[in-house]
């Protein structure tokens, strides 16, 4: 999308949010743009992982946990993507009081947490991790790689470039996210997420992250699927639940439960 149109997008009170749509768009372009070929290789190691009976799991704290159910549960997934979500991590439902974000925030910077979370699992050798932060700098997420690969499994980062190279590193050791990963996804967004600027306001608004992360989960969901299909191996899916009274999606359901049952018995052997 051209420059011009973002600036002429819209007049009046429509100006904001066309103005949004448009720079989303944009980022979106640039995202196949750059990213195309890295998240092929990202596909390509999900695809191997999971054809040899390993599992790639999905980790993110904040809101970057949606990108991890984004993945699976999900319709149109399949077995083989495991969601590590941690709900004192996480909560989206309360500001202040009781399960407010003040305690999840001070988690996220709490070094050992992540560690206690990978202690609770037996991985295998062809699991696989994909971390998700935009930032890329907080403790727990860098931990989450770097347990990772001490454990031998590789690890694909979904982050923001611009953010993480300019920020500061939070953890003790130095390193970022970038620093712990054996591929990065760049999701485009710009230091501090939000793309709009509105007069009156000394912060911006249109938080883009979630647009362009989910653009990826799903980039690399169908590209995994793809992959194994060449190696041979069908994935096992999630069937749309809508299709009341569809017997046969019924069926495929109670298959994707016992499949998805039986992917997780080696984490805890």
């Amino acid at each position: 999308m051209p420059d011009p149109a973002l600036s002429n997008a819209a007049t009046g009170s429509e100006r904001a949010g066309l103005t949004f749509f448009y720079h989303s768009i944009k980022l979106l372009q640039e995202l196949r743009r750059t990213q195309s070929d890295v998240i092929q290789k990202a596909a390509d190691l999900c695809a191997e992982r999971i054809a040899r009976g390993g599992l790639v799991f999905l980790f993110g704290n904040g809101h970057s946990r949606m990108m991890c159910e984004e993945m699976t549960p999900r319709q149109g997934g399949y077995v083989g993507f495991v969601a590590m979500v941690e709900l004192a991590l996480s909560n989206h439902a309360a500001i202040v009081g009781a399960n407010g974000r003040r305690a999840p925030l001070y988690r996220e910077n709490y070094e050992g947490y992540a560690e206690q979370m990978l202690r609770s699992f037996h991985f295998g050798p062809n699991d696989a991790f994909i971390v998700i932060s935009t930032s890329g700098i907080r403790p727990v997420v860098v931990e989450m790689a770097m347990g990772a690969q001490a454990r031998g499994l590789p690890v694909i980062a979904i982050v923001s470039k611009a953010h993480c190279e300019v920020a500061q590193a939070a953890h003790s050791s130095g390193k970022k996210l970038t620093d712990c990963a054996n591929l990065i996804i760049d999701n485009m967004s710009p230091p501090g997420d939000s793309i709009v600027e509105l007069e009156g306001l000394e912060w911006r608004t249109g938080p883009v992250s979630t647009i362009t992360g989910a653009m990826i989960i799903n980039m690399i969901r169908c590209a995994t699927a793809e992959a194994m299909l060449k190696r041979g191996v069908k994935p096992v899916m999630l069937p749309s639940h809508q299709f009341v009274g569809n017997s046969s999606a019924a069926e495929q359901l109670e298959a994707f439960y016992e499949a998805y049952r039986k992917s997780l018995k080696h984490l805890f052997e």
